[in-house]
């Protein structure tokens, strides 16, 4: 349909409890919105409360109402994971039935010696560890070896982190290219991604490079709600990471990750300025990797109130043939233990067809299928079910 727009913004990891399943990942109990309020006596998010999101799980100091400015609904995850990449792809129409493999033990050894070879530096680490936590550990160590940080999570990722005062961008951009020749490119898939880890700084003070950070992953396996878009001529712009969640597959334009969710938001409304039609999906990670993995609620109750205060700049953006989605991909509970991600149903907050409820949807999904529905789409053989009325 010439002139629609669709906005999809994706609030990593907030999640919002009570995933049927959670038991099976260790996370019950795990509520990233309704722990967090909690935490700090209660949030101020007054524009995203007048759309529904205090119907979506109790939240202290985000009452439901009943009159909400858009439709609201939860989403509950099919895919056998709780991470970024199986989040974003169920949401356009690829499940993943089998989990990826994992490394609670670290990577084997004969990964290790084969990356090492490859790439002419040792490696230290070699474990499950916070992004920040293992700064701290090693990065002296790494300033003093000139090794990489290797380092997983509960997620099936390798990642390297490079001091860029020790070891140049690019040279960790050439690694992990050979770490995703090796784990992803040669038939079996070991990991679901590769991530660059740029960082610089000093012992208490190391600050990830977000803007230099670069994702190498598996390729979508099959056709997507992205592919669908772009061949029926619409635009399909990825604002932050989604490029990489998707290796570029059904995309047209990208804006490369800016420094902060601010500057994502910022991104989002420029493209307002000049599409014309399409689909805008822009991915928000601050609330993940900076607060959520960190087990930092204060933080990211700040970051839930700060985006509450972009709200209304998104809002006015919008024209009647607009539509906005607002979501996340999997739970992140600053409260729970450990350091990974959580098992949760995530909101679902609508904005431009209608007001009500649309219940609690069984799978994600249902959200590519409502792009599409939006758009003039067909589904095709995809699964999913549009939420939008009529």
């Amino acid at each position: 349909m010439p002139g629609r727009r669709a906005i999809v913004l994706v609030l990593d990891g907030l999640g919002a409890g009570d995933a049927p399943d959670a038991a099976a990942f260790g996370d019950e109990g795990a509520n990233t919105l309704a722990n967090t309020a909690r935490a700090v006596g209660g949030l101020k998010a007054p524009n995203l409360e007048r759309l529904g999101l205090g119907n979506t799980t109790q939240i202290e100091g985000v009452p439901p109402t009943d009159e909400p400015g858009g439709l609201w609904g939860l989403m509950v995850e099919k895919s056998a994971a709780k991470a970024t990449l199986a989040g974003h792809w169920e949401m356009m129409g690829l499940i993943l039935e089998d989990p990826l493999p994992t490394y609670p033990e670290g990577f084997p050894e004969e990964i290790v010696s084969r990356f090492e070879r490859e790439t002419g530096r040792g490696v230290i680490g070699n474990k499950p560890a916070s992004g920040t936590e293992i700064l701290e550990e090693l990065a002296e160590e790494q300033r003093a070896s000139g090794d990489w940080i290797l380092y997983t999570s509960a997620d099936s990722v390798f990642q390297v982190a490079a001091n860029t005062e020790v070891i140049p961008l690019e040279e960790l951009y050439a690694a992990c290219e050979k770490a995703h020749r090796m784990l992803i490119g040669e038939g079996e898939i070991k990991v679901e991604r590769v991530i660059a880890r740029p960082y610089h700084g000093s012992p208490g003070a190391y600050e990830r490079e977000h803007e230099n950070r670069h994702d190498y992953g598996i390729e979508p396996f099959g056709e997507t709600y992205l592919n669908r878009i772009e061949a029926a001529g619409h635009e399909v712009v990825a604002v932050g990471k989604i490029r990489d969640i998707f290796d570029g597959s059904g995309i047209t334009r990208h804006l490369p990750a800016p420094p902060d969710d601010a500057a994502k938001v910022d991104a989002v409304l420029q493209t307002l300025e000049t599409l014309e039609s399409g689909f805008v999906f822009a991915n928000l990670v601050d609330f993940d990797a900076k607060f959520g993995h960190r087990r930092n609620p204060q933080g990211m109750a700040q970051n839930i109130e700060s985006f509450d205060r972009r709200l209304p700049e998104l809002l006015a953006a919008l024209s009647e043939e607009d539509l906005l989605i607002l979501t996340a991909d999997h739970g992140n509970d600053p409260t729970f233990r450990g350091t990974d991600h959580t098992r949760e149903r995530v909101p679902l907050l609508v904005v431009g067809s209608g007001t009500g409820e649309v219940g609690v949807r069984d799978g994600f999904s249902d959200l590519g299928a409502s792009v599409c529905a939006w758009l003039g789409v067909e589904r095709g053989a995809l699964p999913g079910k549009s939420f939008l009325p009529g």
